[in-house]
């Protein structure tokens, strides 16, 4: 079975319909969390997700957008982006639905926007989070979004330390070997450096995950924020990868 994993799509389509051409043949996506926020399509990208045989959860922006959350943590750019977001929202009883955490139990693999221990703010970003997370798991991988930036963190199975590892592009990893917390990066919104739309792609019968990059038409989806009168820096953004 081959899965697609993606995270922090941001209501982007351009950036998740490459995603989706790119990957070519999937039987089923796992989703990471933050479909919408930020981009001017969420309506869009909910139901293009929606066609698909699809495990999907609640980001930090998703939770925010249906009034399950807070605002007081959020920049004002997002806050602006989520207040237009509400008002144009179709299905708001779907993403009230969302889980923030899954459990896998049958492939070893755990799935939440944040991490295990905060599955909707944490940003796992050193291995000492990455420890946390590991020992708040009864499974050996965790897959995780939320910080835009593609990632693993790995601790062998007979040691301790954690070590923390660029998820390098087309370099398969295989899940089997150690305890590992995957980030597949953004979608709809890197913060790497790389303004190329990043998810990843899993074989569960070979048990391997690869990183992929692919290029989408960023003027296209800039247009339609200026169009909507969302934030200048949310638009600027897109093309520097921040």
């Amino acid at each position: 079975m081959r899965i697609l994993v993606i995270s922090d799509v941001h209501a982007n389509l351009a950036a998740l319909d490459a995603v989706i051409r790119d990957a070519g043949k999937f039987d089923r996506v796992w989703c990471l969390g933050d479909v919408v926020g930020y981009g001017p399509q969420p309506n869009e990208c909910i139901e293009r997700l929606r066609a698909f045989d699809l495990v999907c959860l609640a980001g930090n922006h998703d939770l925010a957008v249906v009034d399950k959350l807070s605002l007081d943590d959020f920049s004002p750019d997002a806050r602006d982006a989520i207040y237009w977001t509400r008002e144009r929202l179709a299905t708001p009883e779907w993403l009230e639905t969302l889980p923030t955490l899954v459990v896998l139990a049958e492939h070893g693999i755990t799935l939440v926007h944040g991490s295990p221990r905060d599955p909707v703010w944490e940003y796992v970003v050193s291995p000492f989070e990455a420890r946390l997370c590991l020992e708040s798991i009864a499974t050996p991988i965790c897959l995780n979004g939320h910080t835009h930036i593609p990632i693993v963190f790995r601790q062998p199975t007979y040691g301790s330390g954690i070590v923390k590892e660029q998820l390098a592009v087309d370099s398969p990893i295989r899940l089997t070997l150690d305890r590992l917390v995957v980030n597949p990066g953004s979608v709809g919104q890197p913060r790497d450096d790389d303004v190329r739309a990043a998810y990843a792609l899993i074989d569960l019968n070979a048990m391997t995950l690869i990183h992929r990059r692919v290029q989408y038409d960023i003027s296209a989806t800039q247009k339609l924020m200026k169009q909507a009168k969302l934030p200048d820096r949310l638009i600027r953004r897109l093309r520097l990868g921040e």
